[in-house]
């Protein structure tokens, strides 16, 4: 049995692997460049590209479960399509495919459009496949480091509808557990889908009001303004993308992105406990920000 990991040196594929370590098993991680990647012990690094199919066609030589990551690049949806089309072909025993929450509805914003066409294709063939729908990444707000420091505000503009933002840990644990229930099956399993949700639907004003706690300061909501988000995002990414983000903040404005109590409770039997909260996540990188 062996599993391969795409994504493997990113965010999420970082937390897959640090998940399945130390199980005994045979994983794999697709790099680019395997000469030069920091993979935990035990992973062996392989070679390959989802944009190349000749070199994923090599990359599952012997896989039987793919975790399915596909990068945020113009061309995503082709490379996911062609991917799951490989491992078809590959007679892959086991897919988990990372999706996005409310894929299905924020048909406007380019990736989650996307990432839904790729569920339709998991259905339409019905390929044995676990969908993952994650929320909003709460570690995304580490990098509110500066404005709730520096200005005193909580500047994501996520608007008073409520999001159920995931800990990326969490996404990590869910992805391992399924990656290795359909490893371990005799047989390909039935699709199953979940959403990686956080246990609370908050707003912007809470999340600021959480900082204000664990900080012990004043701290405000920036406001909705994706006019300026947009602005600040291409400075750091192509304008592509700052445009993709800045529709999917305008549908969370819309909206919200909030988890159902049914949601909540099967992520909480797939992980054997509850999802981890923001409040803990804010708790814990205050501590940390106070300590460097």
């Amino acid at each position: 049995m062996s599993i391969l990991v795409t994504g493997s040196t990113g965010t999420i594929g970082s937390q897959v692997l640090a998940h399945l370590q130390g199980r005994n098993l045979d994983i794999r991680a697709l790099t680019r460049s395997p000469e030069t990647a920091q993979l935990p012990s035990g992973v062996t690094a392989v070679r390959g590209d989802l944009a190349d199919p000749e070199s994923l066609r090599a990359a599952l030589n012997g896989v039987e479960t793919l975790f399915l990551l596909a990068p945020n690049v113009p061309d995503e949806l082709t490379q996911a399509m062609l991917a799951l089309t490989v491992a078809r072909e590959a007679n892959v025993k086991g897919i988990v495919y990372l999706s996005v929450f409310k894929a299905e509805t924020y048909t406007d914003v380019p990736h989650f459009a996307g990432k839904h066409t790729v569920e339709r294709m998991i259905e339409a063939l019905d390929l044995p496949a676990t969908i993952l729908r994650p929320a909003y990444f709460i570690q995304n707000d580490l990098r509110q480091k500066d404005p709730l420091f520096k200005i005193g505000a909580y500047a994501a503009p996520i608007g008073a509808k409520g999001i159920s933002m995931v800990d990326i840990r969490d996404i990590g644990e869910a992805a391992a557990l399924e990656l290795m229930r359909r490893d371990e099956a005799s047989e390909p399993l039935a699709r199953e889908t979940y959403a990686l949700v956080g246990p609370d639907s908050l707003t912007g004003e809470d999340i600021a009001a959480i900082w204000n706690e664990v900080l012990a300061r004043a701290i405000r909501y920036g406001g909705d303004d994706l006019k300026v988000l947009e602005q600040q995002m291409k400075a750091m990414m192509p304008a592509w993308h700052a445009l993709d983000l800045r529709l999917m903040f305008a549908r969370y404005q819309t909206d919200g992105a909030a988890a159902t109590a049914d949601d909540i409770s099967r992520l909480t039997k797939l992980l054997g406990r509850a999802p981890r909260s923001y409040a803990a996540f804010a708790k814990d990188a205050a501590a940390q920000w106070v300590k460097a």
